[in-house]
C-alpha cells in the first residue's frame, strides 16, 4: 500500500481534483468543492517540489482541505446569501398591480385599455369612461384586473 502512495506525482492530484469537483457538481451543497481546491493547490506544490514525501503530500492535502472548509463556513456566516426578492421575470404584468393609470380605451362591457410605458394593456373592470385613473389591483393571465379611483386618491 504504501508503494502506492510514493509513486505520487502532481498530476495525480489534479486528477483527483477535478473527480472531486465533478463530484460536487453531481451532489451540490455538498464540500467536494473545497476538497477538490486544496487537492488542486497538493498537486501545484508538488508540480514546484517534487521531492516532497507523500506523508508531507497527505498532511498538506489534510490542512489545505481542513482550512477550506473552515474558511468557507465563515464566509457564509459573515455573508449570507441574498434570498432573492420576488421576481416578476416572466410575469411582467404583476408589476403593475397596486399602479394607477389612465384609460385609453373607455371599459365597456367589462373590457377597456391603458396605456403603460410604450404597451397598451387590455384591461377588465365596471364600465369607465376614457381617461379615468385606474388602479390596478390583479392579474388575469395577459389582462390586468382594474377598478376606477376616487379623484380624492389620485397622486399628481
Amino acid at each position: 500500500m504504501e508503494s502506492l502512495f510514493t509513486q505520487l506525482e502532481f498530476w495525480h492530484w489534479l486528477t483527483f481534483a477535478v473527480l472531486l469537483i465533478i463530484m460536487e457538481i453531481f451532489s451540490p451543497g455538498a464540500f467536494f468543492l473545497w476538497l477538490g481546491i486544496a487537492s488542486a493547490c497538493v498537486g501545484v506544490v508538488l508540480y514546484i517540489r517534487p521531492e516532497l514525501s507523500w506523508q508531507s503530500q497527505m498532511m498538506i492535502f489534510a490542512v489545505l482541505s481542513v482550512a477550506s472548509i473552515v474558511a468557507w463556513r465563515l464566509t457564509r456566516r459573515l455573508f449570507p446569501p441574498v434570498e432573492p426578492s420576488v421576481s416578476h421575470l416572466n410575469r411582467r404584468a404583476e408589476q403593475y398591480v397596486g399602479r394607477t393609470f389612465r384609460l385609453i380605451e373607455p371599459i365597456s362591457n367589462g373590457v377597456g385599455k391603458i396605456k403603460v410605458d410604450d404597451s397598451s394593456w387590455r384591461v377588465q373592470g365596471v364600465d369607465t369612461p376614457i381617461n379615468t385613473p385606474v388602479k390596478v389591483t390583479g392579474v388575469d393571465g395577459i389582462v390586468l384586473e382594474v377598478e376606477p379611483v376616487l379623484k380624492e386618491q389620485v397622486k399628481q
